[in-house]
């Protein structure tokens, strides 16, 4: 779980899960009716979900997040002493799988 800015910043990484959905509570707390005005806006903006190169090109950019953090890691120990490199590489996109996104505004 990854929490982008539009701009692409990383407003909450991988590695804090339980921040994350507690941010994503807070920000649905209370709020049990759907937004239409919302909806419609998004459906514009993406022509009904036909053009989703915004958000894909927002997928991208946290799945390298979280491939540069890894990789990071692995340095990390690596220089002081604690592993080795990993055998276990990422390529990228094709290594995960979106399950679930969630838009806010």
């Amino acid at each position: 779980m990854v929490y982008m800015e539009n701009d692409g910043t990383v407003r909450c990484d991988h590695l804090n899960p339980k921040r994350l959905l507690d941010m994503m509570r807070y920000a649905c707390r209370g709020k049990s009716k759907i937004y239409k005005d919302l909806c419609k806006v998004f459906n514009e903006e993406t022509d009904d979900g036909k053009n989703m190169a915004a958000l894909s090109d927002l997928l991208t950019k946290s799945i390298d997040s979280i491939v540069d953090q890894k990789e990071q890691s692995d340095l990390d120990d690596f220089l002081s002493g604690k592993d080795s490199f990993s055998t276990i590489k990422s390529s990228g996109l094709d290594d995960f799988e979106l399950i679930y996104f969630l838009v806010v505004r």
